[in-house]
């Protein structure tokens, strides 16, 4: 990454019952609202380790103490998913890289992107979705009307890429944490994060509830 890029991170705001549903059960909603805020922390504190000319907190909800210093802070738009991205990207005058908060494995290697000899970033997501997108000049059409969610929705954005011309950079698939499987796997790569302490410190419990059924 260089220091012209903006980095952008879209997120909800953690908090109980809004976040990280898919986790509840074996989780309860203030459980799954804690592994959101790691997660979440994890993201930040990467991209704050990662060179670029701005850092935006794209934020469906207001900040907390778990926002680090040396981020911009502006809310998500209206509408759904593919909107809300698109509006992310029209705030960026020059190369932007967008992730999400559902890979606190990630690292400011992987978000070392140069755009000096391609025009898209593309990190595939496990789920048949995507972590990443990167794009040297933003061009909110890209994004809009994409169907979000689906197992399809990386492979229709990556597509939307290439019909427009521009040369994609594939980067390495990462999983994304909506269900516990996903989250005990997340934490394993991750072993020294805020996330993997905090699944730690949430499992007993949920282990107890499960065998008390």
């Amino acid at each position: 990454m260089t220091a012209t890029t903006t980095l952008l991170v879209i997120a909800k705001e953690p908090r109980p019952g809004r976040v990280k549903t898919r986790l509840t059960p074996p989780f309860t909603p203030a459980e799954a609202a804690a592994l959101a805020e790691a997660a979440l922390a994890d993201t930040l504190a990467a991209v704050a380790a990662t060179p670029a000319r701005r850092r935006v907190l794209v934020l469906d909800g207001v900040p907390g103490p778990w926002l680090p210093p040396g981020f911009d802070v502006v809310p998500q738009c209206a509408g759904e998913l593919d909107e809300r991205l698109a509006d992310a990207f029209a705030r960026c005058a020059g190369p932007a890289l967008l992730i999400g908060m559902d890979t606190p494995q990630v690292t400011p290697d992987l978000l070392g992107a140069d755009f000096h000899d391609c025009d898209a970033y593309f990190g595939p997501a496990e789920d048949g979705g995507f972590w990443a997108l990167g794009l040297a000049r933003p061009e909110p059409a890209l994004l809009r009307g994409v169907p979000m969610s689906t197992p399809v929705t990386g492979a229709v954005q990556r597509e939307r890429l290439v019909t427009a011309g521009l040369r994609v950079r594939d980067l390495p698939p990462l999983r994304d944490v909506d269900t516990a499987a996903d989250a005990r796997a997340v934490a394993a790569l991750a072993p020294q994060g805020r996330f993997a302490a905090r699944l730690a410190a949430c499992a007993p419990a949920a282990d107890r509830r499960r065998a008390s059924r």
